[in-house]
């Protein structure tokens, strides 16, 4: 009888050990990243979203930087395939609803069933379970070789959405800040040759007149409001024409004409000695420029005002 119990508890402990023995998985896990969904992630490591909410008990697709996401099921042994399950819209149905009668999510249902809205209608038959096709993105071809740009942009997004660096981005377009102005055309691509850069007097006046009327505004570079060397730089950019931002510095870097020709630059000396103050010449002893009283506007520099301040007229180097 005790040989016989022995036995029993012997054998009972191996069946309990073989039991409770399991192997266990190194924990696979993923980081969420800036820019990151939970489509994007599925996608890139072969997921389903649906498995991937399921292996985080995600109740929505919603996620967060630094996020750490479980990309194996919790558990290390293998279940076999769920099979989809179907159901048959009735009236008074609503994806809520069905949603709540088979313990998913309304994101869940969508997703698998290719939904962009809420609507359904009585007789659609749904998957309620089961794995949503996982449709790779389009690949495009990115064959832009110049961007223009709007409202709202900065080089951080530009360089997000065309794949580029800021740093390329500046490199490409001879920036040396990061300032950038709504309608600049940037370069998208290195240039293998560079073509001489010309002046197109005729087309940098009438780019220059369009902002006639612009208030001035210290420091201001745009066309909501300009200074004098703001606005100086931002008409020669429109004509792939880098100018420094200061009239000091332009000064410098220009070289000084016996007369002006339209397009030149000519300088005045206003509220200091040397020149603090700049415009485009316009041909008839008129020039264009940003005035502090006035704004963008058009000056005869024969009046009693600016004929005393003349300093000359200077070329820009292209």
């Amino acid at each position: 009888m005790k040989k016989q119990i022995l036995f029993t508890i012997a054998t009972v402990g191996i069946i309990s050990i073989g039991l409770t023995k399991q192997t266990s998985a190194h924990e696979v896990t993923y980081k969420v990243q800036s820019g990151d969904s939970l489509w994007k992630i599925s996608y890139n490591n072969s997921l389903s979203v649906q498995e991937i909410m399921q292996y985080n008990n995600l109740t929505t697709s919603t996620i967060y930087v630094g996020q750490e996401l479980s990309l194996i099921a919790p558990h290390t042994h293998e279940t076999p395939v769920e099979a989809t399950t179907t159901y048959t819209v009735k009236s008074g149905d609503s994806l809520s609803l069905i949603a709540k009668n088979f313990n998913t999510t309304v994101t869940n249902l969508k997703i698998l069933n290719n939904l962009t809205s809420d609507l359904i209608y009585v007789g659609q038959v749904l998957k309620v379970q089961g794995q949503a096709a996982v449709t790779p993105p389009p690949t495009t071809e990115t064959t832009a070789t110049t961007y223009a740009v709007q409202s709202g942009d900065t080089l951080w997004k530009i360089s997000t959405k065309t794949g580029l660096s800021v740093t390329q981005l500046k490199t490409y377009n001879n920036l040396t800040s990061d300032s950038i102005y709504v309608g600049q055309v940037l370069k998208l691509t290195e240039s293998t040759a560079t073509a001489p850069i010309t002046l197109n007097a005729d087309a940098l006046i009438t780019e220059a007149k369009k902002y006639i009327g612009v208030p001035y505004v210290w420091g201001g570079s745009t066309p909501t409001g300009f200074d004098c060397s703001g606005y100086l730089n931002y008409v020669y950019n429109t004509q792939g024409i880098n100018i420094s931002r200061t009239v000091a510095t332009i000064w410098e870097e220009t070289t000084t004409v016996s007369s002006p020709q339209k397009g030149d630059l000519v300088f005045f000396t206003t509220t200091a000695p040397g020149p603090t103050h700049a415009g485009i010449y316009i041909g008839d002893n008129k020039f264009i420029h940003a005035g502090s009283s006035t704004g963008v506007t058009i000056s005869d520099m024969n009046n009693t005002y600016w004929k005393p301040r003349y300093l000359g007229a200077k070329k820009v180097n292209l």
